[in-house]
């Protein structure tokens, strides 16, 4: 593997809403590469399963939970290829292997389209700038249309997709796809589709085909000076133009290639991997950047060269049979076993590599070397996601992955104390391997409490403490991450004095404290204005240390204070009493003293809540939404189901899939995932903060 030219390796992951068929074309892809020798479906009729979701938690409920990689080869490619979750609670999966891919897949349904969470991963995607196909699927599916969802693309998601190719037939007549490049019928033969065979066009699709195809050719023109040029001179392309066009304009993200097909019905894959293979970069047309820690973060642009130093990106932990497997990215230089590498984020720490494998989904193969461009896994090397590692000979990290915050917490213990040992090491390993699960302890009740993404996150987790680690669980009632934060501007003057037998204590700090802007990107901002020396320069951190500690926890309701500047422009100190943490403790109390005049507001998580139900029903589930404080933003019908969109607080929102499967006789479905922060209702606020007043008394 390590042998191959770099410009024959490809990276990609597929991404989509829940439900799209993702893991079913990794499947196909596994098949059609010689990679699996027998095609298995996700809900495993035949008790094997997808390949792909190779926990038991993930067959039983059909969902893919962990991101899963593996490797293949396709016409003298070698493509990595990580399949991805498609439910919002498992969002860092996403993240996280978008961030070390260099190109995607978009699989979207022919008939739901463009759904929220299509929006959600190309959004992550966008953040990488990362360059994708889309796949439209499931064009056996009666009301199948895949023209309106090119037009979603292009509407919902602000692409400029071009059809690569079109359906012959739809819904239960579909059989084959038009390549528009070669201007030929595919067909998909054998018992599994296996065989490709490629004829004329249909006479009734001939029109059609070349109106596309004049269609793809002028949406090149328009991103690509080339074609253009060849355009404007009344000149016709060759196919080796057009496909070295598609490939510039994809990799510079001007425009996205759409493929159709049925995975499930082995129909349009393979033209979908020829164009993975011929649209999606490589890995060294990808700028990666790192920073050098020996030149103040100076930016440097990584070079995909096996002889360059190395450099590699620890993207997902995972706690297997021998001890804590780390996925890595290689970016830069070659890797052998045994070689010694260094931790640069844990300050140069040295490890030593005592084993390489690639990964096919839940197997191992061993490599004796990887280069850059690999996506590997290593044996015995302790680290935390997203640090990065170099041979010594460079001090560089790479920017780490983007966490959302969790939004629900719940109250967890183990059912028997006998078990307390292996409930600890579950949530050490749980924490540890996913940055979106959190684990703290509630000091006052000593509790404790697990935070995630959602219900189905830490469903999923306190299940997998039942299976992996025999420790039932007895949990406590879902609490929502509430936050707080001040409505406009309060001064605040303290002065901290202490006079015991030795030395006392003396600080004051004076200034104000203002709510910053909605779209600041920190929660909290420290600015010093003082001037004449009133404190001096060594308190200033301590000033900053108190104001942080005392943003951690707000005086309504307990919870953390958000989007708030501090703004310090006076003081005192005393020669011999002031100290550090004097003007720790002034500031703590000097917060607490502007907090109460700020008029402080909760702050509760707003969650985008999309439902698919049948049409007769959609009078019920609008009404039953309003009934949870729902405002609901949109709706559309399309083949008799209708989809209504809406913004509701997430503590309404508990229980609502037995409640949506009741009042719709099971025939609904719901997403849901976090949008943004808004104050509560001041009636709910003040019921609010009288149950953290009485909480607050009775730990006492």
């Amino acid at each position: 593997m390590a042998s191959v030219k770099l410009e024959k390796i490809r990276n990609i992951g597929i991404s989509a809403h829940i439900d799209s068929g993702k893991t079913t074309l990794s499947e196909r892809i596994l098949f059609y590469t010689g990679k699996t020798h027998a095609i298995h479906d996700v809900k495993g009729k035949d008790g094997v399963g997808a390949k792909m979701d190779h926990m038991d938690l993930e067959r039983e409920k059909g969902i893919t939970i962990q991101s899963a990689a593996t490797y293949c080869e396709w016409k003298g490619h070698n493509i990595n290829l990580i399949d991805t979750p498609g439910h919002v609670d498992f969002t860092i999966e996403v993240e996280r292997s978008l961030r070390v891919l260099d190109g995607a897949i978009l699989v979207l349904c022919s008939v739901a389209g463009v759904q929220s969470q299509s929006i959600t991963v190309d959004r992550q995607m966008k953040r990488y700038r990362v360059p994708r196909l889309a796949f439209i699927n499931k064009m056996d599916r009666a009301g199948a249309n895949p023209f309106r969802v090119i037009e979603q693309l292009r509407e919902k998601l602000g692409h400029n997709p071009v059809a690569m190719t079109i359906p012959i037939g739809a819904e239960d007549r579909f059989q084959g796809v038009v390549d528009l490049i070669e201007q030929k019928a595919v067909y998909f033969d054998g018992d599994n589709g296996e065989k490709v065979r490629l004829e004329e066009i249909p006479e009734d699709l001939r029109e059609l085909a070349a109106q596309k195809r004049q269609e793809m050719i002028e949406a090149l023109a328009d991103v690509d000076d080339e074609i253009a040029e060849k355009f404007l001179a009344d000149e016709t392309p060759t196919n080796d133009e057009i496909r070295a066009a598609v490939r510039r304009a994809t990799i510079a993200l001007k425009i996205t290639p759409v493929f159709m097909g049925s995975a499930y019905k082995n129909k349009g894959v393979q033209p979908l991997l020829d164009g993975v293979c011929h649209y999606l970069p490589d890995p060294s047309q990808v700028v990666n950047e790192a920073h050098d820690q020996d030149k103040g973060e100076e930016k440097v642009v990584l070079k995909s060269d096996p002889d360059e130093p190395f450099v590699a990106l620890a993207f997902k932990l995972e706690d297997g049979r021998y001890g804590q497997l780390t996925y890595m990215r290689v970016y830069q230089g070659r890797i052998r076993r045994g070689d010694v590498i260094y931790n640069v984020t844990a300050g140069m720490k040295k490890v030593k590599v005592p084993r390489i494998v690639r990964m096919h989904a839940d197997e191992m193969h061993d490599i004796e070397v990887a280069e850059a461009g690999d996506i590997i896994a290593m044996f015995g090397v302790e680290c935390a996601s997203g640090d990065t590692f170099t041979d010594g000979n460079v001090k560089y990290t790479m920017t780490s992955i983007h966490v959302p915050e969790p939004v629900i917490k719940l109250a967890v213990a183990p059912k028997d104390k006998t078990a307390q040992a292996n409930f600890s090491k579950a949530l050490n390993r749980f924490a540890k391997e996913d940055p979106t699960f959190r684990v703290t302890r509630d000091e006052e009740s000593g509790e404790t409490i697990i935070a995630g993404m959602g219900e189905l996150h830490l469903e999923v987790y306190i299940e997998r403490m039942r299976r992996e680690y025999k420790c039932e669980v007895v949990v406590g009632k879902p609490q929502v991450a509430y936050r707080e934060a001040i409505s406009k501007r309060a001064e605040f003057d303290y002065t901290h004095k202490k006079q015991t037998g030795g030395a006392g204590q003396y600080a004051r700090v004076a200034g104000y404290i203002e709510p910053l802007p909605e779209d600041a990107a920190e929660n909290y901002e420290f600015v010093d204005e003082i001037v004449g020396g009133v404190i001096p320069r060594e308190f200033i951190p301590a000033c900053d240390k108190g104001f942080r500690e005392a943003i951690e926890k707000g005086s309504l309701i307990g919870f953390p204070v958000v989007k708030t500047r501090v703004v310090i422009n006076d003081g005192a100190a005393h020669s011999v009493d002031s100290s550090e943490l004097a003007f720790k403790i002034a500031s703590i109390q000097a917060f607490r003293q502007a907090y109460q005049k700020a008029d402080p507001v909760v702050l509760e998580p707003i969650m985008k809540v999309e439902v698919q139900t049948p049409e007769e029903f959609q009078g019920t589930v609008i009404g039953g939404l309003n009934q949870r404080r729902g405002i609901i933003s949109g709706s559309s019908t399309n083949e008799g189901v209708t989809t209504i969109e809406a913004e509701v607080p997430l503590s309404e929102m508990f229980g609502y899939a037995t409640d949506l499967r009741s009042m719709t006789q099971g025939k609904a479905e719901f997403t849901m995932e976090f949008c943004r922060y808004a104050p509560v209702p001041r009636q709910e606020q003040e019921k609010l903060v009288a149950q953290y007043k009485e909480k607050v008394a009775q730990g006492r």
